[in-house]
C-alpha cells in the first residue's frame, strides 16, 4: 500500500517516519534530505548503464535490463528497510507503526517500484510527488520566508558559539550556522572539524532547521559573513542576517585573547601557521610573519594579539555597513557564556 504526498505533507512525516532515498548513492552523497537513508535501487554504475541502454536502444529494453538488475536485490533492500524501521509483530501492526516513506529524484519508477516491494512487505508507504526536487524546491523556498532574526554579534574571541549554545540552553531558537557548515568561519574555521558538506547539504540541513521554526518566532544566528569557509549562506536568508536587530556583545581585548590563546593552543603549530598563510596578504606579510615566528617560539598569545588586529579591523568594517540603530551594544567585564546569554534573553 503507498500514497504520493507533497512535499510540506512528506517534509512533516518525515519527523516521526523513517525516508528512504532510492537514489544512487553519489545522488544522495551531493544532497539529501537530512535523516534519509540511502537504499538505492541501482548503484550509480547500474544507473549509467540503464542510461546509455535507454539512449540507444529505448525505454523497453531498459525497462528490462533494470529488472534484470532489480530482481536479484529484493530480500536486500527488505532487509535494510527492516534494520532501518523494524515491522513489528503482525498482530501489532498498525498504520502509524509500519509507516515509511520513499523518493526518488522526480517521483518517478524507481520510488514507485521500492513503495510496491515494501508495501507488499507489510510497510504504510507514502512517496514523494515530484521526488527530491520537490523537497529541494520547499528548501529553498524557506529561505525567502520573512522571519524575525536577531542576530548575535561580537569581535572574534568573543565566544559568540559558546554564548549561541546557551541560549539555545536557555529556551531560545537558534540557527548555528557555523556547526551546519562544519567551519567556523574564518581562516582558522577548519581547524578540529570535519570535512565540509556540499553546498546543497549544507543549504538542506539549514532549511530544515528553518522549516521546523514559525515565521514569527525569534530566531537567534551569530554574526557571519556570507561565506562561511566554502559554503555560502543562501542570499535571501543573508539578505535578513544583515537587516535584522544586532546584540553586539563587548568583550574586553585581554580576555578574548586569553580565550583564543586556549582554543587554539591545542592546535599544532604546522595547522595554525598554514591558517596564518591564508590570510597574509590581508594581515600584511609583516605581521604575518611576525605570527608565525611567535608560533614557531611558542608563543600562542603573541600570535593571537597579532592576528586580532587584523580581525577587529575586518569585523568592524563588517559592522559599520549596519545601520546604527539596529545594534545594541552590550558590554560584559566577564566572559560566562551562561551568564551572558542568561541577561541577553531579559
Amino acid at each position: 500500500m503507498s500514497r504520493a504526498i507533497e512535499a510540506k505533507e512528506f517534509f512533516d512525516l518525515s519527523l516521526l517516519h523513517q525516508v528512504f532515498d532510492v537514489r544512487t548513492p553519489a545522488e544522495f552523497e551531493h544532497g539529501h534530505i537530512p535523516g534519509a537513508f540511502n537504499l538505492p535501487l541501482f548503484s550509480n554504475e547500474e544507473r549509467a548503464e540503464i542510461g546509455i541502454i535507454y539512449k540507444h536502444q529505448g525505454r523497453e529494453a531498459a525497462m528490462v535490463r533494470g529488472m534484470e538488475i532489480v530482481k536479484p536485490k529484493f530480500m536486500e533492500f527488505i532487509r535494510m528497510a527492516e534494520k532501518f524501521a523494524p515491522l513489528p509483530p503482525p498482530e501489532s501492526r498498525t498504520d502509524d507503526n509500519t509507516t515509511i516513506l520513499v523518493h526518488c529524484w522526480r517521483g518517478g519508477m524507481r520510488s514507485a517500484g521500492m513503495a510496491q516491494l515494501l508495501g507488499w512487505w507489510g510497510y504504510k508507504v507514502f512517496t514523494l510527488k515530484g521526488g527530491y526536487k520537490s523537497f529541494r524546491r520547499m528548501a529553498l523556498g524557506s529561505f525567502l520566508q520573512k522571519r524575525t532574526i536577531r542576530v548575535l554579534g561580537g569581535s572574534t574571541g568573543s565566544g559568540k558559539t559558546a554564548i549561541l549554545e546557551e541560549l539555545g540552553k536557555k529556551g531560545a531558537t537558534v540557527l548555528d550556522l557555523e556547526l551546519l557548515a562544519n567551519h567556523k568561519g574564518s581562516a582558522f574555521g577548519s581547524l578540529g572539524e570535519q570535512a565540509q558538506p556540499t553546498q546543497e547539504m549544507f543549504e538542506n540541513e539549514t532549511a530544515v532547521r528553518l522549516l521546523k521554526v514559525p515565521p514569527d518566532q525569534m530566531l537567534w544566528v551569530e554574526d557571519e559573513s556570507q561565506n562561511i569557509g566554502k559554503r555560502i549562506i543562501p542570499n535571501a536568508f543573508f539578505e535578513q542576517m544583515r537587516t535584522a536587530e544586532v546584540c553586539y556583545v563587548q568583550i574586553p581585548v585581554e580576555l578574548r585573547i586569553e580565550y583564543l590563546t586556549r582554543e587554539y593552543g591545542k592546535f599544532s603549530k604546522e595547522e595554525l601557521i598554514r591558517s596564518i598563510e591564508k590570510i597574509w596578504k590581508r594581515v600584511g606579510p609583516q605581521h604575518a610573519k611576525a605570527a608565525i615566528t611567535a608560533i614557531r617560539n611558542g608563543d600562542i598569545k603573541k600570535a593571537c594579539e597579532i592576528c586580532l588586529v587584523y580581525y577587529d579591523k575586518s569585523y568592524a568594517h563588517g559592522m559599520a555597513k549596519r545601520q546604527a540603530a539596529s545594534v545594541l551594544k552590550k558590554p560584559f567585564m566577564h566572559m560566562n557564556p551562561e551568564a551572558i546569554a542568561r541577561e541577553l534573553l531579559q
